[in-house]
């Protein structure tokens, strides 16, 4: 069994340094994750139906994993809980901004509850909110997702990254219900590989996945503007490296690189052009992109791992007046776009 240990470099991280003061000045700044442990240390050992997994369908690091989930097999050993989009509002007893695990919850955007939304059942305690599993652990954190270990009852580790990079290591142990040929190796050992989804993990991380927030989430016109300019540049180089006709962001291989990309750019037309005002283009306008964009979600278990009415009802459902677009409806509506690649030709 391959295994990952805790130093390896799975996560790009931003820097923090002067992080009040930025954020101060209008700056978004991503925090780092508190707990850091590893499936395959002597206290969590790569067992089925050992751990639980706690995420929001709308946060794109949730993505991340819940992709991973999917293609690496691991939906029937690995359980879920999915909180509602929305967080907590300031009528909330417990305050606002908070995860909620609420299945009765009615989201705007349909007029009903959501299916994929679940109570809280990993803990055995049906907490309602993801701060109570963080402070039964001795934490005031409360992001998504927790990756948490049901028989010792402890949170294993909270960045996508890492969860991602030792689901993959320890796939086969974990139950995955794919064999081992036939599974995808998301970090493959060769060296050179491994180089290259480096690189482009910090291309991807710094300009697209953390860039987009950068540009929505900042007050600061210049810091919004860099972040703007820096998100397309990264867009037109994956374009210009997908112009050769490999069908994958390393070759032939779908790896790391390629599942880290693809939530945001699922995202980006019918959510981030608009939230994230990232208007400068749609993927659709990228030819090779669509075409990566759509041939990777007709993956076995990409689909399911997201949820287009999560992600708008998420994004938009926390504006002032709590209104979520309807759009694109042309060509055609998403995600229903995403099974057209001939939709860029």
């Amino acid at each position: 069994m391959a295994m990952i240990k805790a130093g390896d470099n799975a996560s790009v991280q931003e820097d923090q340094s002067d992080a009040a003061a930025r954020r101060a000045r209008g700056e978004f700044v991503r925090g780092v994750s508190g707990f850091r442990q590893v499936i395959g240390d002597p206290d969590f050992p790569a067992e089925p139906g050992r751990y639980h997994l706690f995420v929001a369908l709308n946060c794109p690091w949730c993505h991340r994993v819940t992709l991973g989930r999917g293609i690496l097999g691991l939906r029937d050993s690995i359980t879920m809980d999915v909180a509602f989009p929305n967080r907590t509002g300031e009528d909330d007893r417990a305050g606002p901004d908070l995860w909620e695990f609420n299945p009765n919850r009615v989201a705007t955007l349909t007029g009903a509850r959501l299916p994929e939304c679940t109570a809280e059942t990993g803990t055995g305690q049906g907490y309602r909110l993801a701060k109570e599993v963080y402070r039964a652990d001795g934490s005031e954190e409360q992001s998504l997702p927790i990756l948490y270990d049901k028989q010792a009852g402890r949170i294993v580790n909270n960045e996508s990254a890492e969860i991602l990079r030792m689901m993959n290591a320890s796939a086969g142990a974990l139950g995955s219900t794919v064999s081992d040929g036939d599974r995808c190796d998301l970090y493959p050992a060769a060296t050179d590989l491994r180089s290259e989804i480096d690189g482009l993990n910090e291309l991807i991380y710094t300009a697209i996945n953390n860039g987009a927030y950068k540009a929505g989430f900042s007050s600061d016109q210049s810091v919004y503007q860099t972040a703007f300019e820096g998100y397309f540049e990264a867009l037109d180089q994956l374009e210009q490296r997908l112009s050769d006709g490999r069908p994958f962001l390393t070759g032939e291989t779908f790896t790391e690189a390629d599942l880290r990309l693809f939530p945001t750019l699922y995202r980006h037309d019918p959510v981030y052009y608009v939230r994230m005002k990232l208007n400068g283009a749609r993927i659709l306008d990228y030819p090779h992109l669509w075409h990566w964009l759509c041939r990777v979600y007709a993956m076995p278990g990409t689909a399911g791992s997201g949820s287009l009415i999560h992600c708008r009802q998420g994004y938009f459902g926390r504006s002032w007046n709590g209104v979520v677009p309807l759009g694109p409806l042309k060509p055609m509506r998403y995600p229903e776009a995403y099974a057209h690649p001939e939709l860029s030709d």
